[in-house]
């Protein structure tokens, strides 16, 4: 009879150790995704919202530098691309995700 009683224990400490486990699992997961979120997610849409700004504020006249490292001035502005002057009597049309930054702001990037 107490060898039955202690089975019956062991086996109930038994599920409540593997319950604190998947507890522990289950908090261990979420420690982990917010540690993501604050460190890795929200900094980078913060910086792409940054970036989507300032490519709206983008206006003709600006000196721009290209995805593919082509520095230009912007000719003219439409919808989802921009006209730029690259030389004389040269103009490209480039998609509007694919300029990065003014060329003021990446000048001081070089030194």
């Amino acid at each position: 009879m107490l060898a039955t009683i202690l089975l019956q224990l062991g086996s109930a400490g038994a599920d409540g150790a593997q319950a604190g486990s998947q507890w522990s699992f289950w908090i261990m997961m979420i420690l982990i995704f917010v540690v993501f979120y604050f460190f890795m997610i929200r900094p980078q849409t913060k910086k792409q919202k940054e970036l989507q700004k300032q490519r709206e504020e983008m206006k003709k006249g600006d000196k721009v530098v290209t995805a593919g490292g082509i520095y230009g001035e912007i000719k003219e502005v439409k919808e989802n691309y921009f006209l730029i002057t690259i030389d004389k009597d040269v103009v490209i049309r480039v998609d509007k995700n694919s300029v990065f930054a003014s060329a003021e702001d990446a000048q001081p990037a070089q030194k």
